[in-house]
């Protein structure tokens, strides 16, 4: 079966539940794609008695406005940090029960009091990393660490670059690019933002997800791409490589919130609770190659993993790191009009 990428859809709900007994409850996860460890899930199931079903989404914008509609029938949601205020706000989500969630101290310290969550009232840590872009270094030996990768590229690159189509993610790279910040509504900035996009645009291929397997069969030779996607390419092909554009790039965390209307928040919330312990946060970052976020989870993980080029910074590119915030309501709805232009 082909492989897909971490924060992928894949257009099927799978059960991952254990057939040698009739579970009494059950608990669905709306989830990027791919981005679950069957084992981890596996291992939930057994020790609860609880079974999973998981129904991927292909972007935030899919997932809040399928919450938005109702009649979803799903527990668990998984935003990025820049969605999460936009989540309590509408009241699509509710506090995390603490009388069942006991570990919160598990996460660790730099993420306990985020600014998207303070206090951690309604989320907990599922995966962070940085978007930056991904390079098969057969096809190109130059410089990676830059956003012309895709905003000005190579000649020997054009017309084999994908580019994921996470609005937030492309937009921020853009801004920087352009000499500006996330979120910026300097006019100038914004101007250059969408000619840069609009001229780039005509030297990619696709504006897809994507899968691991075209980096590793060379469908594509470059694009914008997460971190822990570019790792899994390359413990497949060591010929893909993970550039951080040191015009800025963006960090970001995906987050386990429990929704307003869960058909099971007492199973949900013990599956919150489960994801907390670092053995179980450590399995989990093996399958999706991104880090946790909890405390100790590192003891638990593949070796290739903790000193990865792709999980960890360098040092002197680590200042173009920013985390992402979620941006004024005028600010988004420019970035819409321009990403919509840029997708027709």
């Amino acid at each position: 079966m082909q492989e897909t990428t971490g924060r992928l859809p894949l257009a099927w709900a799978v059960l991952m539940g254990s057939t040698a007994f009739a579970a009494a409850e059950e608990i669905n996860i709306y989830n990027w794609g791919n981005y679950t460890s069957p084992e981890m899930v596996e291992k939930f199931e057994e020790e609860t008695g609880i079974s999973v079903s998981i129904t991927d989404y292909d972007s935030n914008d899919t997932a809040i406005a399928r919450i938005r509609r109702g009649g979803h029938g799903f527990d668990i949601v998984m935003p990025s940090n820049s969605y999460v205020p936009i989540w309590i706000e509408e009241g699509l989500v509710q506090p995390l029960d603490t009388g069942i969630v006991t570990d919160l101290d598990n996460i660790e310290a730099q993420w306990r009091d985020p600014e998207f969550d303070p206090g951690r009232e309604y989320s907990v840590p599922w995966a962070w990393g940085s978007t930056g872009v991904a390079v098969n270094t057969s096809s190109y030996d130059g410089d990676i660490h830059t956003s012309d990768i895709f905003l000005d590229p190579p000649e020997e690159l054009r017309g084999n670059i994908n580019v994921v189509p996470e609005m937030v993610d492309v937009m921020h790279l853009a801004a920087n690019h352009a000499g500006g910040e996330r979120c910026t509504d300097d006019p100038e900035v914004l101007r250059t933002m969408r000619d840069t996009l609009t001229e780039a645009r005509e030297h990619w291929i696709s504006l897809d997800y994507g899968t691991i397997d075209s980096y590793t069969e060379g469908d594509f030779a470059a694009g914008v791409y997460w971190n822990g996607d570019t790792l899994r390419a390359r413990l497949a092909d060591p010929d893909i490589a993970y550039g951080y554009p040191q015009e800025g790039f963006p960090i970001w965390m995906d987050n386990a919130m429990v929704l307003a209307d869960a058909q099971n928040p007492d199973a949900a919330m013990q599956f919150i609770n489960f994801i907390l312990q670092p053995e179980n946060a450590g399995m989990n970052s093996n399958f999706h190659r991104f880090a946790s976020g909890i405390a100790g989870a590192e003891e638990y993980m593949d070796p290739e993993m903790i000193d990865a080029p792709e999980i960890v910074i360098p040092e002197d590119l680590a200042g173009a790191g920013e985390f992402t915030r979620t941006c004024p309501s005028e600010v988004n709805d420019i970035y819409t009009q321009i990403w919509s232009e840029l997708l027709q």
